[in-house]
């Protein structure tokens, strides 16, 4: 179905994605995991064809995207993209008719996933007034819409209480027992470990995880138990052989060193906790994630910054910028007419008119330069908080 191969990307010499390759198959539910900034999103954005990749190849079905194949796509990304101040119902005839669908038809094409998420009595109710879990329930509604092969779902569990979540999962599982490719991209290790019939990691840009969540766990398998308890927490910080991979206030997973047993686990906390279960295990999916995530895997010698758009080119589309860039240019043009005129005698009033204008058009550029840069740090906060 897909085919990602060797894609690499940099920006300005920043290496944002370093040497990607996986394969997506139908009736498969393949998860892309990694740390903040790892490169996730950058990926995601070259599969989608927002971004251009420097190098490598993206294939759907043998062929490189077109834009007559995206409609075999659907893809819900992290920030939410709907029409706040129109009813949901409209909105989801709107985005129908961007795949093609008549008004009629995706209306009725989302009527099965409003009942099933309860959403059906806010049909006439503006987006707005829908809570940040509804919300993200319509933009997977509006994903899936136009029943496309393949599905690209970019944080999918986010602003979802447990109930949603599970209604969630069984609108995904639908979808992948109906022969749907699926790429799940989630910082929420539980979900994946869950969901996922393969996984790749990436960090730093490069891929460090790749496999079935089985075969990860074989490989990267540790010595560990799970301790279910109450009492200080804290004390499990301080047993002599282990590491704590995860941590909550009656339960936690430790990582022990060989010649660790774990009669000596048990030995150290009895005196601080009271111990409720105590069990050999094999490391979860976020264990693995933090002992890996927080190595030096050697494309940490590459800088990377993976979900940072380019930096801004010298002009923007900010009316402010645009207005000072196109003064500047007026006043050089006036200063240039009047210079022409002096190569035939010199007149005080024109080498007046002559310093005026240069020195308006450095004045504009001043002040070009300084609207630039803020509207680039604006963006770049944004960036961040995103």
């Amino acid at each position: 179905m897909l085919d990602v191969s060797h894609l690499h990307k940099e920006f300005t010499g920043v290496v944002a994605v370093d040497d990607v390759s996986f394969r997506v198959q139908p009736g498969q539910i393949f998860g892309l995991i990694g740390p903040n900034g790892a490169g996730k999103s950058t990926t995601i954005r070259m599969i989608m064809d927002i971004l251009q990749p420097d190098r490598g190849d993206i294939l759907l079905d043998g062929t490189p995207m077109r834009e007559e194949t995206k409609n075999l796509i659907g893809y819900l990304p992290e920030e939410r993209g709907l029409y706040k101040k129109n009813k949901l119902i409209n909105v989801i005839s709107y985005f129908g008719g961007l795949k093609g669908m008549p008004p009629a038809e995706a209306c009725e094409a989302a009527r099965p996933m409003l009942e099933h998420f309860s959403l059906l009595p806010y049909e006439k109710r503006n987006v707005e007034e829908l809570s940040k879990g509804n919300q993200q329930k319509v933009q997977f509604i509006i994903s899936v819409l136009h029943q496309p092969r393949l599905l690209v779902l970019d944080e999918l569990f986010a602003g979802l209480d447990p109930v949603n979540q599970e209604l969630m999962k069984e609108a995904l599982l639908r979808l992948r027992g109906e022969n749907r490719a699926i790429i799940f991209s989630t910082h929420q290790m539980e979900q994946a470990e869950k969901l996922c019939d393969e996984l790749l990691m990436i960090d730093h840009g490069r891929t460090v995880l790749h496999g079935t969540p089985a075969d990860i766990k074989r490989i990267h398998g540790r010595n560990a138990v799970q301790v279910e308890f109450t009492g200080d927490a804290e004390a499990l910080r301080s047993i002599p052989g282990t590491r704590v991979t995860d941590l909550s206030r009656n339960f936690a997973e430790l990582e022990l060193d060989d010649d660790t047993r774990t009669n000596d686990i048990i030995a150290a906390l009895l005196p601080s906790v009271d111990l409720h279960r105590v069990a050999r295990i094999e490391p979860s999916l976020h264990a693995i994630f933090l002992d890996v995530a927080g190595k030096d895997n050697g494309a940490a010698q590459h800088e990377t910054v993976s979900d940072a758009p380019p930096p801004p080119p010298m002009t923007t589309r900010s009316p402010r910028v645009r207005k000072q860039f196109v003064s500047m240019l007026i006043y050089l043009v006036v200063a240039v007419i009047f210079l022409l005129d002096l190569r035939d005698g010199f007149e005080a009033i024109k080498g007046v008119f002559v310093l005026l204008a240069v020195g308006a058009a450095a004045w504009s550029f001043i002040r070009f330069q300084r609207y630039r840069k803020e509207d680039a740090g604006t963006a770049a906060e944004k960036e961040v908080q995103r």
